[in-house]
């Protein structure tokens, strides 16, 4: 395969190549590439993971589709007892408001964390 049609091939798997002034890509990894024996990340890789849980609502922004929930151990999402911002759809926070007590079910993808199911206990 010519040099240039690699490196498109390339480019179009894992994005734009290094441009001038920006970082380079790490050396060698074109020829990993090529040879498929390289792959993004595991974590790029990964397939979200959801858990139920439950906790109370420490702040709410509707507007931006935020909302701070303080909870108990989320083990099957790594997450320790704490209060943490989840991003979700504003219309889930209809009627939610600060120290209502809440159960969700939330999703993390990528090291980001998304409430995808929640309501008013």
């Amino acid at each position: 395969m010519r040099f240039r049609a690699l490196c498109a091939r390339f480019a179009a798997t894992f994005g734009a190549l290094a441009v001038a002034g920006a970082p380079a890509a790490p050396a060698g990894a074109l020829v990993l590439a090529a040879a498929s024996i390289w792959s993004p990340p595991a974590a790029a890789q990964a397939a979200p993971v959801q858990a139920s849980a439950s906790g109370e609502v420490v702040r709410v922004n509707a507007t931006d589709g935020k909302i701070a929930i303080r909870h108990g151990a989320i083990g099957k999402l790594d997450l320790p007892a704490m209060t943490l911002v989840y991003h979700t759809d504003p219309v889930l926070l209809a009627g939610i408001a600060v120290g209502d007590k809440v159960s969700f079910t939330a999703e993390r993808t990528g090291g980001q964390y998304r409430i995808v199911e929640l309501k008013k206990n």
